[in-house]
Order: structure tokens, then sequence, then C-alpha cells
């Protein structure tokens, strides 16, 4: 594969992910009327776990690579970071709030990212353009928005939108996380050791409500939509991104969440997209381009980042 085919595989990817996570607030909307926050989180984490070991097993890669066992601890941080804690509080904070603005809060994830990684990793600090570029998304996010909260009101719960900033917050600690203690490990393992922990810590906090749980076909389809579609073969790719691009590019896919919801609503339920809708998917779409615009930087001696896959 040339080198130019190569450097555009990471913004394939983006693309990729978007349209799959612009469905997983419905899902999860879906899931929460028949289960907790908790026992959605245990279900998600082990089909995410079960499905992305066979796709591994398939490909003939080892699930672990070697030494992993000294990487049980950042599996954990990485697990209570990317999953226990921002999903169940996403799913409780949908309980309260719509799956629509729950996305919208979401899409916050790459302001706490631009704000953290300027002491966390100073390497990785983005350019006065790409924190422009932060700006102007989250700007279209709240064009793209307004009208309908304007005509529909903000419902729901101060708490339950409080839950989803939360999340996103943790789902930019994450990032860092990854990107500064984790370079040396394949995108697949990071994944799997990930989804892996998260199904075990959940598991304690679920047990309770596990005999409450109403086996819906609808809320079970969703949730293992979600752990197939939305974790294991979105964690790939988000993590493939992460250590292509960087923290603050990866995490700005939840801009573009917004939109893809937008055109999943145009494609399976009809929906008109307005002129707001039309500006705001511009104005989002300005704001990716220039968060992933490269500078030159001076060249400097740094540590050697291992490939990512």
């Amino acid at each position: 594969m040339s080198s130019s085919r190569r450097a555009l595989l990471p913004y394939l990817a983006i693309v990729g992910l978007a349209l799959i996570w612009g469905v997983s607030f419905l899902f999860i909307k879906v899931a929460v009327h028949d289960m907790s926050p908790l026992v959605l989180v245990l279900f998600r984490s082990a089909s995410a776990t079960i499905a992305l070991a066979l796709i591994v097993g398939v490909m003939g890669r080892p699930l672990f690579g070697a030494g992993w066992r000294h990487r049980i601890i950042p599996f954990a941080v990485l697990a209570i970071t990317g999953g226990l804690l921002p999903w169940a509080a996403i799913a409780w904070g949908e309980t309260r709030i719509s799956s629509g603005l729950a996305s919208i809060l979401n899409s916050t994830t790459p302001l706490w990212t631009a704000v953290l990684v300027y002491w966390v990793i100073p390497s990785d600090r983005p350019s006065v353009v790409n924190y422009a570029g932060v700006l102007v998304g989250v700007a279209g996010v709240g064009i793209l928005v307004v009208p309908d909260l304007a005509t529909k009101g903000i419902g729901g719960s101060a708490l339950g939108a409080l839950a989803v900033v939360l999340a996103s917050l943790s789902y930019a600690v994450n990032a860092l996380y990854l990107r500064r203690n984790m370079r040396g490990v394949s995108v697949y393992e990071a994944a799997l050791g990930q989804l892996a922990a998260t199904a075990v810590l959940a598991l304690p906090f679920a047990a309770p409500s596990l005999p409450s749980v109403h086996f819906a076909l609808s809320s079970m389809a969703a949730v293992i939509a979600l752990g197939v579609g939305g974790s294991a073969i979105g964690l790939l790719l988000y993590f493939y991104i992460l250590k292509s691009l960087g923290p603050v590019q990866a995490t700005g896919v939840t801009l573009l969440v917004p939109v893809t919801a937008v055109i999943w609503g145009v494609i399976l339920l009809h929906e008109v997209a307005t002129l707001p809708t039309i500006i705001g998917m511009t104005v989002i779409l300005t704001g990716i381009v220039l968060t992933n615009v490269r500078t030159r930087k001076p060249k400097q001696v740094t540590e050697k980042e291992p490939a990512a896959a």
C-alpha cells in the first residue's frame, strides 16, 4: 500500500466510527427500558469481549502479547475510564434525558481532551488551528441542535445531563492514558484488555440486578449491537485513530456523531434535513478538518513509538 493511501486510512476510520457510534445512543435508549445501566454495561462488555476475541482469533493473532500480566492494572484503568464509568453514566443519564441530547453532550469530549492534553502530553499539544477547529466543531453542534431544543426544550434532568458530561470527561482521560502509557501495545490487545476488564469489573455491581432483567428481544438485540458494533469494532477503530493521529483528533469523532445521527434519521426514518441542519453539519465538518490540520514542528529527539497494529 502506498504511503498516501496509508495516511488516508485513519480518516476513513473516523468516518466509519462516526457512522457506527451515530446509532449507539439510540441503542442505549432502547436497552435501558429493560435493564439497569450496570447490567447494560455487563452485557455490552461481555458480548464485545466475545466478539473481539473471535475476530482476533480468526485473524490468527494472539489474544494478548507477551508480558500481558504486567498490563492488568493499565487494562483496569482503561476499563474504568473508557467502559465502566462512562457507559454506566451515559446509560443512567439516558433514563432522564433524550438520546439526542446525550449525543450532543458527549461531543464535549474533544474539548476536555484539548484542555488536558496541554499538560498531560506536551508532545501532543494541538496547534492554535487545531484548537480553533475544536471550537468550530462544538459551535456546529450548537447550530445543529438549537432549533430542536428551542421547540422541544431540554427536558430531562440536570443530573442526567451532568452524568453524560462526566462520561465525556472520563473518555478524555481514557484517551490520554492510552496514548501516554500504552504506546507499545497493539490496538487489538488494548481493546480486548479494556473490554475484558470492563466485564470483570462490572459483574459484582450488576449481579444484584440480574434477576430483574426483562429479556425482551428489542433490548437484547440493542445491547448486543452495542457490544459487537459500538464496542468491539468501534473500539478497534477508535484506538487505531488515537494511535495514528493523537487524542484530540481521535476524540473529535464525537463531534461527528450528531451528524451521522441525522444521516441515519434521513435514511432509516425518512426525516427531513432542514437548512439549519445542513449549515450545522457543514460547520462541524469544517471544524473536523481544522482539528486535523498538521503543522510542521521542529525536530526533537523523542521516544520512538512502536507501530499501532
